[in-house]
Parts: structure tokens; C-alpha cells; sequence
């Protein structure tokens, strides 16, 4: 099926460094399609491949099982494109590569996703993670993405600059970093706020060591909330998260309103128009920006809808937790098997009296000294899971013990 759209086309040397490029609208016919578990496959079974050597061409494994594929068959695809999926991903990894050492900062944090029964009832937790093919796919719309602003974006000889819809990333204010390594100096780990480089090393490192621990999501959660909120403007000020200068959204039209503003921008300087009035499309993008915030706090409702419906099924059932949060009036709780967060009410503890201390992020019993502290693995049941106020309460059945 042929379809209208419109193309970022970028020539490649094998070192992935863009040695010519073009934009502009095109028709394009695929000759394939996958879903990214078809060409997650393609790239495991070929890791040792050398895309290089032509003899090895030969050798390439085509064959998608009935397991993942679209079709719900067995087949082979043609050897071509499977040799295009492998060499893609050995070009992604280079600009990854280069991209990390630039400064970007690497968050890969899990989703949180459901199994729906007939009714639409969510029967099941799973987690979604970004996956060699799912990054594949990331690095390149990124380079288009960044293309484009560059191309519109650099003054002319004379110094001018187009009116253009930038989304921009400011750096992080200090005072939130200081609280961040607050929080998870508790779990044991340090942070470099030196400089700019030392910063984004340290924010890497510190993502890539809770990778599979029980504080993981407590840590991404925080570590994203520690940074500026991304937003989209006619004044560009670059992408701090990702170490670009210039950076747009240009790869998804059908799903966000600022890649329609940027396909039409680039088309009419692509036509020789001359810039537009810059305070008709900064409204455009504080507006965007504004549902864009809406959209996101549409999606997290969501997420907490289904995880207080599914644990409403599991209320006699035990579950191990992290502290996540620690209050006045109680303790957060984040299940680690399905990452529902639920609170225990200082009220609800029985067995003492306990006080919040906020400068150990812990609550303490006044008889007994017993300590609650944030990281700390408990068990807990469901008290109350109303679906309407959003609240999620927990029993507090004790600490995990720890050998």
C-alpha cells in the first residue's frame, strides 16, 4: 500500500556519520513489516554477524517462528531486509554511542502494562522494556528529529533565524539534584555535581546500577522528577536529557499536533517562504505543551485505575513492598512483583506509636524504636482499594527479614 508522507533520508557511512541527506514529501511503499519482537528476533539470532563481510551475507538467519510473528505462522523473510535490520542496529548503536559520550542521559524506565481479560478486566502485571530493536528505532527518529531542527534552526550568513518549533529541555535546578542524592544516598549510592559532564555521568552510572534491583522504579521515578520538564517553543535553548542543540518532534504527526506545526514549517523554507510570525506558533506550542501535561496525567490515572482494579482481586493475598515514600501521616509502599503503590496509615500501625523523622526519611515507635525507613522491604496486605477516590491502603504486616 502506497502511503503519503514525509521523508527525513539520510546517506550513511559505516561509522554512522551522516554524509548526505534530504527532506521532503514522498510515497512510500514498504516491503516489509514487523512487529518489534519480529525484529528483536532477527537481531538476536544474527549478533555474531558481520554486516561488512559479504560472504557472511549468505549466512544470515531469516526465519521468524510462529511464536512472535504477526501472521501466528512460521516464515522466512527476505534476506535483504534482514541484513538491513542487523546493519541499522549496528549504525544505532554507534550514534547511541556517540550520543551517551556527548553527555545524554539514558533513562530506560520499565512500563507498567496489563493482560485484559473479555471483560476488559486486568487479570495480570507485566513490564515492558526497551529492547535492541525498540532502540534501533529510537536512534534514528532522534536523527531525524534533531536533522530537522538543525536544518531550519541555524541562522543564514547573515545571523537570522527562522521561526521554528523546538522541543527543549532546560538543565535541572540544583536544588532538586541536592534532594535526589538525599534520597539515594539512603540506598547506598553517590552522585558528581561537579560540572555539567560529571553530572550526566554520575546520573548515568547511578540508572545503569539499580537496573533489576527492588529500589529500581523508586530510583527512575525520582531521578525523572528531578529534571526540567521537557517543552515545546519557538526559542531554542537545546535538549539537555538528550546533549542536542537542536532538537524538534518531526517522526510522529499522527499522535501530536507540534510534528503537523513542524512537518508545515519545513515545507514552506523547503518552498523559500520566509519565517513566520513567531508569537502565532509560541501559542501554538505553550498550548501544546499544556495538553501534552494533560495527556500525561490522563495516561498515569489510567495506570493507577487498572493497578487499584487488579488488586482489589488480591486483597487476602500477602505482597512484598518498598518503602517508596515516607509522610507524617504515613508510609508508601511500592509492590515490587507489579509496582502498585499503595499507602499504610500511621493510625493503621498497631504495635507502637511511630513519629515521622524526616531528616532519616523514616518513621520511628516512640516505645520501642522499631525504624521504618525509606528503601526498606516490608510485607503488606490490601486494606482498601476504591476505585473512585484513586486510593490505594495497605496493612503493614512487618519488615522482610534479611539474612
Amino acid at each position: 500500500e502506497e502511503k503519503y508522507t514525509f521523508s527525513a533520508v539520510f546517506k550513511m557511512n559505516d561509522k554512522a556519520e551522516v554524509v548526505d541527506k534530504w527532506f521532503g514529501r514522498t510515497v512510500t511503499f514498504s516491503d516489509a513489516r514487523f512487529a518489534y519482537e519480529e525484529a528483536q528476533h532477527i537481531i538476536e539470532s544474527n549478533a555474531t554477524l558481520d554486516t561488512v563481510k559479504t560472504s557472511q551475507k549468505e549466512a544470515i538467519n531469516c526465519l521468524i517462528p510462529k511464536e512472535i510473528s504477526l501472521t501466528g505462522e512460521e516464515y522466512k523473510t527476505d534476506i535483504n531486509i534482514a541484513h538491513a535490520i542487523v546493519k541499522l542496529n549496528e549504525l544505532a548503536k554507534i550514534l547511541r554511542k556517540k550520543r551517551m559520550s556527548s553527555g545524554a542521559i539514558s533513562f530506560d524506565k520499565v512500563e507498567v502494562k496489563f493482560t485484559l481479560d473479555e471483560e476488559n478486566e486486568p487479570t495480570g502485571v507485566f513490564f515492558k522494556t526497551s529492547k535492541e530493536a525498540n532502540k534501533l528505532i529510537e536512534e534514528f527518529m532522534l536523527l531525524a528529529n534533531r536533522s530537522v531542527a538543525e536544518f531550519v534552526g541555524k541562522p543564514d550568513k547573515n545571523g537570522n533565524r527562522k521561526t521554528f518549533v523546538y522541543r527543549i529541555h532546560d538543565e535541572p535546578d540544583d536544588s532538586k539534584l541536592a534532594a535526589l542524592q538525599n534520597v539515594v544516598s539512603k540506598f547506598g549510592y553517590k552522585l558528581n555535581f561537579k560540572d555539567r559532564k560529571s553530572t550526566t555521568r554520575s546520573l548515568n552510572n547511578l540508572l545503569s546500577d539499580v537496573v533489576g534491583k527492588k529500589e529500581q522504579n523508586l530510583v527512575d521515578t525520582l531521578t525523572i522528577r528531578s529534571m526540567s520538564k521537557a517543552e515545546y517553543s519557538t526559542h531554542n535553548i537545546g535538549h539537555y536529557g538528550l546533549a542536542f542543540d537542536y532538537y524538534t518532534h518531526f517522526t510522529s504527526p499522527i499522535r501530536r499536533y507540534p510534528d503537523v506545526m513542524a512537518h508545515r514549517l519545513l515545507q514552506h523554507y523547503l518552498d523559500g517562504g520566509k519565517s513566520v510570525n513567531e508569537n502565532l506558533y509560541e501559542e501554538k506550542c505553550e498550548h501544546s505543551s499544556s495538553m501534552e501535561y494533560l495527556a500525561t496525567q490522563a495516561e498515569r490515572d489510567s495506570i493507577k485505575y487498572m493497578q487499584i482494579k487488579f488488586m482489589q482481586d488480591h486483597k487476602d493475598q500477602e505482597f512484598h513492598g518498598v518503602i517508596s515514600g515516607v509522610t507524617d501521616w504515613g508510609i508508601y509502599v511500592e509492590i515490587i512483583s507489579n509496582k502498585c503503590e499503595g499507602m499504610v496509615r500511621l493510625r493503621d500501625i498497631s504495635d507502637d506509636h511511630y513519629v515521622f523523622d524526616e531528616s532519616q526519611f523514616a518513621i520511628i515507635g516512640k516505645n520501642t524504636k522499631n525504624m521504618y525507613q525509606l528503601g526498606d522491604e516490608v510485607i503488606v496486605k490490601v486494606k482498601e482499594a476504591d476505585l473512585v477516590k484513586k486510593h490505594l491502603d495497605f496493612i503493614l504486616l512487618g519488615k522482610v527479614e534479611t539474612n
